[in-house]
């Protein structure tokens, strides 16, 4: 173990310690049962970190940029907006059932960065990251549909992190109560697809309004032009 890179030291104790993470919790990743994990002697750990505050914060940042996508289209699947979506959000889903310590130890290291000073910053790049992502999967579905969002795909984008982000978290808590994955791709494409719905009635709403309203004001002033000419 002696010979061992630094790098490949560091890189064996993170994971150790996001496996610890999986199934006990941050308060269960001590240095010792990181190194145990590892497979390492506690002179290892010292070597490669100066502290497991310094291991936990590079491990949530080592989180947020290895993931990959928040939602990944399926290339071939359906025609229709909401077909699309829900396609994608069962393929997220299915990887949320696959592996579901996984996504407990992600949201054990987003609270924990919260709660610690100094790595706050480290949770809001981790949501933003995650709301680009689905910008760009509803960016491609719009594309492939021949629709668009009028209220733009970053807003869609944060309302669809959310959802998913929810019902992810009451999966995780009561998986005997929780809905079906089709039940669960179907609402959720449907809520975002909705939105988007709204938004657009929103948007025409509003310009009708400020059509009346311009209307008004010009009969208001073509009023007062006709009295003083008078």
């Amino acid at each position: 173990m002696s010979r061992l890179p630094v790098a490949e030291r560091r890189e064996r104790l993170l994971a150790a310690a996001f496996a610890v993470i999986a199934r006990g919790g941050v308060g269960a990743a001590t240095t010792r049962a990181i190194v145990d994990e590892a497979g390492m002697k506690l002179a290892s750990f010292h070597y490669a970190f100066a502290s497991r505050e310094e291991l936990l914060g590079e491990l949530v940042e080592q989180v947020v940029h290895a993931e990959a996508t928040a939602l990944e289209l399926e290339p071939t699947v359906g025609s229709t907006l909401e077909e699309i979506l829900a396609a994608g959000l069962r393929r997220y889903f299915d990887g949320v059932r696959a592996d579901p310590a996984r996504e407990r130890a992600m949201f054990e290291l987003t609270q924990y960065a919260m709660r610690t000073e100094g790595m706050q910053p480290l949770a809001s790049r981790q949501y933003a990251r995650y709301r680009r992502l689905a910008a760009e999967a509803l960016a491609e579905a719009a594309a492939r549909s021949g629709c668009a969002w009028p209220a733009g795909t970053d807003q869609t984008a944060a309302h669809l992190v959310a959802l998913t982000d929810g019902i992810t978290l009451a999966w995780l808590a009561d998986t005997a109560g929780a809905p079906t994955v089709t039940t669960t791709t179907r609402v959720a494409a449907r809520a975002a697809t909705t939105t988007a719905a709204e938004d657009a009635r929103a948007a025409t709403t509003t310009a009708a309004e400020d059509a009346r309203a311009a209307t008004a004001a010009a009969d208001e002033r073509a009023d007062a032009a006709l009295a003083f000419a008078a």
